[in-house]
């Protein structure tokens, strides 16, 4: 079959270039941020949330939140005295590990403690999270929320989801069009790692146990130009 004059190679070379180009733009946005901004923080993220991010840089539209590869953000900081962006500035790549974010502005650390301290939201768990609860439904009728609420209070579970629910490994079975337990089912014990189905089980019956919050980990004050280390957070 003839090639089409259409047909084009692209360079795989093409890609790294601008991954390149990416690295040293956000490695300039944040020199020219902790130039800015009073305080530069460093926060580590739990459960990431997309939607929940978007309300926060809604309510910091004054400051900059940036976020990029952990290597990135130190190499713009600066790792050590030599290559500090800003003098002591290199303390603060000490504190930037994992699934972090860096928050520059002018608040002063009380009103940013004060806000990140009050903005935590609940979601449902993905796979991956350590189970913080146990759930188990009751033999018997299955209701919507697997016995949380009492009989009277609660709506039977359609019985049209009887098969999707026995897909997810519990033993289900429909009697005069209800779906019905013959024995308790654990969904999950506190402290155990959730897999996809246990999340999906947790999600069908109303169970949101995921803490999306924001822990702040240290922050720079440039006038000071020193590092702040926050205490441990519960």
């Amino acid at each position: 079959m003839p090639k089409s004059k259409r047909t084009k190679l692209i360079a795989l070379t093409q890609t790294d270039k601008k991954t390149r180009e990416d690295k040293e733009r956000i490695g300039e946005e944040i020199r020219e941020s902790v130039d800015k901004y009073a305080y530069t923080w460093v926060f580590g993220v739990d459960n990431m949330r997309n939607t929940f991010l978007k309300d926060i840089r809604q309510d910091w539209r004054g400051s900059r939140i940036l976020f990029g590869r952990t290597r990135v953000m130190q190499k713009a900081l600066g790792r050590t005295p030599e290559t500090a962006h800003r003098d002591n500035i290199n303390k603060l790549t000490r504190h930037m590990s994992g699934d972090i974010g860096l928050l520059m502005t002018d608040e002063s650390p009380k009103v940013v403690r004060d806000y990140f301290a009050s903005f935590v939201k609940t979601d449902f768990a993905r796979a991956g999270l350590v189970a913080p609860l146990d759930f188990t439904i009751p033999a018997g009728i299955v209701y919507s929320t697997g016995g949380r609420l009492s009989p009277e209070d609660d709506v039977p579970m359609a019985h049209s989801l009887e098969t999707m629910l026995r897909q997810l490994g519990m033993p289900t079975q429909l009697k005069n069009g209800k779906v019905v337990l013959g024995t308790d089912y654990t969904v999950c014990k506190q402290g155990q790692v959730l897999d996809g189905k246990q999340t999906r089980l947790l999600k069908q019956f109303g169970v949101a146990c995921a803490d999306f919050k924001i822990k702040l980990v240290a922050h720079f004050d440039r006038d000071a130009s020193e590092v702040i280390v926050e205490e441990e957070q519960e």
